[in-house]
């Protein structure tokens, strides 16, 4: 599957070469990669609750107030979700041992396998995608990535984040 600027998100008959547009229409494209099979899909989990688990392993321990504000949604909603993940042994309730009113969540060891194994699943996709390219290419890549992943305050390019791209891929 060859990808082409002229190839751009053509939405409403206007084609879009900006970078947002290039940028929106690849994760798009991912996004359609990745349900395509089961190998790849968030099952049994539904995307949201898997972002509960992205923020449990980057934040550590986090109450459930703070949770509802990292995924911007309704603290009503965050505790359904992780009634569930709870439920499916992929995070773990305790009490704050100096506020026992508080509810203290983390990832689980169950969950963080679920991540890994989920990760992956998804890097293997990636890793096919990224051996039909020319190493320029990958490296153009690369160097846009990190500065998203910059712009985005999610780290400098030397740290670990997950994303399965390094500067060798």
């Amino acid at each position: 599957m060859s990808w082409r600027p002229e190839e751009a998100s053509r939405r409403d008959g206007a084609e879009d070469y900006s970078a947002a547009g290039v940028a929106l229409e690849v994760l798009e494209l991912l996004e359609v990669l990745w349900s395509q099979g089961e190998t790849v899909s968030t099952a049994p989990l539904s995307s949201s609750q898997v972002r509960v688990l992205y923020v449990l392993e980057r934040e550590g321990v986090v109450n459930l107030r703070t949770l509802a504000e990292k995924l911007d949604s309704m603290p009503s909603s965050v505790s359904r979700m992780c009634d569930r993940l709870q439920a499916v042994g992929f995070i773990d309730r305790g009490h704050n041992p100096c506020d026992r009113r508080e509810l203290e969540l983390r990832l689980s060891r169950r969950g963080a396998g679920y991540l890994r194994a989920f990760r992956s699943r998804r890097e293997e996709v990636l890793r096919g995608l990224l051996g039909k390219m020319t190493p320029t290419e990958q490296a153009v890549l690369v160097r846009g990535l990190s500065g998203i992943r910059t712009a985005a305050g999610a780290g400098s390019p030397g740290e670990e984040t997950g994303a399965g791209v390094t500067e060798s891929a």
